[in-house]
């Protein structure tokens, strides 16, 4: 009773009576010298079939779009009635380091029923956006984030358009009727962070506008979710992708999609061309999710139509293409390592001595010795091999526990799996014994399965099997054991043997587009997966990494995402407004097209470097922007003085 009181109230509260009901976001014009008061309080909000508890930015979900313009500054007087000490991050702005809202670096948390004023500076056009820098996976998952539009100071900065619309792209995870359960004390789905199973779009779940033929519409897209990387396409119209982060992109491209990770954010400028629905779509290697549609009908009354075909160059953007050659070619100033670290699932599997090793993503992927798995690159984790029994094939009831010959008819005896009894965690199928008992990871009681039926899969692609121990071919993640995946009657088998040898193995392309161990990711937190930024120089890790760097220099950062590490996966790495960043090049390959920015997607396995213009002193945060695995600490501070 001790136990299941004490696990209540650790979760933070999913009741709705009482509370007032969500409005639709708003956009707020302000200018220069303006003023502006955030209310953060909880809200009921209807979810498809759900009413669900959510937190706000006065009382909307997102909160209100600032449109502001270039070079103007704002005070935003922020009040906190919600359920945790908060902050406010202004993402992607270069402002007064004191208004960052890094609790503790810049200012002390908002204490609930407290208040604190910023004073917010927008010397970048572009398209930014707010949230909290406490509990990110909490605050920022229930809906405590909006956007900013800064508007440019030159007039032809943005090719013509017709209109501009925000897209908030977003997603929520939703459990019989509530917001699934958070902890008090801390994040949950610290390995993969919180995939939703909802997906929003300026937080509904469809998306609606009309349009007219001829119109050419300014779409900003903003990621705000917790882990879920968005690839945005529009069918039925023409995209041309005109900006990102900070402003616009060296040089304008048509696309038919635009990748855009946790925190980016992107610009582009679509044409409708015909009469007719136009879908807007997020599409992974495996599905495709509808997001909303335009309907277009009628004439455009204006002529934006007419420069669509032309591809401008920035000016700005092509001079640092011309300077960027000696960055280029010079070693890094600095290198930081991604590296996970996950004794939910391994334990002391490194330091024990197995005699078979799978990928607990890619189950099927096995090996006899320790390695890595070919598709994720997860560490294989050592396993029990099965009992192995001899028999006669004319008398099976002839056995023996070596090689032999048939005491009755002198036949060879063949092997066979032992038909004995063994014992795994439905949970943590690394975890066997030969007897019943307890998982000593969760406590879950060990089922039965037979010695004999045993196969071996991957936790995060359960359709990789495999019926020897090896490694993932997706993830290179170990193979663990578990029960057979049997196939009904008529029915088509999906699940496909990846064992040593097959030949089908699946390239990744860096990105984990699903969450594909719920279980395992629901069950780690900051005790059991560890995330780390490691300074290559130094070895300080997280927290323990201090750089400093002054006004004018410019650092070039090599990120490097290891496949050695016993979870690798993409990380969206972010620097706050120390100053922007161009991305030179990614596994040694130039970036074809520079954009400023002040976060970047490094896939698993890749290298990128970026070279940081610092431009703005203070005390500045650099993590990767999966809130949860901020909040397990993959993040440090660096100091910049003043030239």
């Amino acid at each position: 009773m001790t136990t299941e009181k004490s696990e209540v109230e650790d979760v933070f509260s999913r009741e709705t009576a009482g509370l007032p009901e969500a409005v639709p976001p708003s956009v707020l014009r302000i200018d220069d010298g303006g003023r502006l008061n955030f209310h953060i309080r909880s809200v009921r909000k209807r979810i498809n079939d759900a009413v669900v508890r959510m937190l706000a930015y006065n009382d909307s979900i997102p909160g209100p779009t600032l449109d502001v313009d270039q070079g103007s500054e704002i005070t935003v007087n922020v009040r906190n009635d919600g359920d945790e000490l908060t902050t406010v991050h202004w993402h992607g702005l270069r402002l007064e380091n004191r208004y960052d809202g890094v609790p503790h670096d810049t200012q002390a948390p908002i204490a609930i029923g407290e208040s604190f004023t910023y004073k917010v500076q927008f010397p970048d056009a572009g398209i930014y956006w707010y949230h909290p820098h406490l509990r990110e996976d909490y605050a920022q998952e229930m809906g405590l984030y909006g956007s900013i539009v800064v508007h440019p100071t030159e007039k032809s900065f943005w090719p013509a358009v017709d209109r501009e619309i925000v897209l908030v792209l977003d997603d929520v995870l939703i459990k019989d009727g509530q917001m699934a359960a958070f902890k008090r004390s801390g994040p949950t789905h610290t390995a993969m962070g919180r995939f939703g199973n909802v997906l929003l779009i300026n937080g509904e779940t469809q998306f609606s506008e009309n349009a007219a033929i001829g119109e050419v519409v300014r779409l900003y897209l903003v990621n705000t979710a917790n882990t879920r990387i968005f690839n945005f396409s529009i069918r039925g119209a023409r995209m041309k992708l005109v900006g990102g982060d900070s402003g616009r992109h060296e040089r304008e491209e048509f696309v038919d999609e635009v990748l855009v990770s946790p925190s980016e954010r992107a610009v582009v400028d679509v044409l409708f061309e015909s009469e007719g629905e136009v879908e807007l779509e997020h599409g992974t290697p495996e599905k495709v999710y509808p997001l909303g549609s335009f309907s277009v009908e009628g004439a455009a009354a204006g002529d934006s139509a007419a420069s669509f075909e032309t591809l401008r160059v920035d000016p700005e953007l092509s001079r640092e293409r011309e300077s960027i050659d000696t960055h280029l070619k010079r070693p890094p100033d600095k290198t930081l390592a991604f590296v996970a670290s996950m004794p939910l699932l391994y334990g002391d599997a490194h330091a024990t001595q197995s005699t078979s090793y799978a990928c607990p993503m890619h189950p099927d992927v096995t090996a006899a010795e320790p390695g890595r798995c070919p598709k994720c690159g997860m560490t294989l984790i050592g396993v029990q091999a099965t009992s192995i029994t001899y028999s006669c094939p004319t008398h099976p009831d002839v056995t023996a526990s070596e090689p032999g010959t048939c005491p009755k008819c002198s036949m060879r005896l063949v092997a066979v799996q032992a038909a004995a009894v063994t014992y795994s965690c439905p949970m943590h199928p690394d975890v066997t014994a030969s007897e019943p008992s307890t998982c000593p990871k969760c406590s879950m009681k060990l089922v039965a399965v037979q010695a004999a039926a045993l196969t071996y899969s991957c936790p995060m692609h359960p359709d990789v099997t495999a019926s020897e121990p090896g490694a993932c071919p997706k993830c290179g993640m170990k193979l663990i054991p578990g029960q057979p995946q049997t196939t009904a009657a008529g029915g088509s088998d999906s699940h496909t043997d990846h064992s040593p040898g097959h030949d089908e193995h699946e390239q990744s392309d860096g990105i984990e587009w699903e969450d594909l161990m719920p279980e395992i990711n629901r069950a780690s937190d900051n005790t059991n997966m560890f995330w780390k930024l490691t300074d290559r120089d130094t070895g300080h890790e997280n927290g323990a990494i201090y750089w400093d760097f002054k006004v004018g220099d410019r650092v070039k950062i090599r990120l490097v995402n290891e496949m050695e590490s016993d979870h690798p996966m993409h990380h969206p790495f972010h620097i706050h407004g120390a100053g922007r960043f161009l991305v030179l090049s990614r596994n040694g390959e130039t970036e074809p097209n520079l954009a400023w920015k002040d976060t970047v997607l490094v896939r698993m396995g890749e290298t990128v470097d970026i070279l940081l213009d610092v431009s703005n002193p203070g005390i500045w945060m650099a993590h990767c922007h999966i809130a949860e695995h901020i909040e397990s600490g993959m993040m440090f501070s660096f100091n910049v003085a003043r030239a």
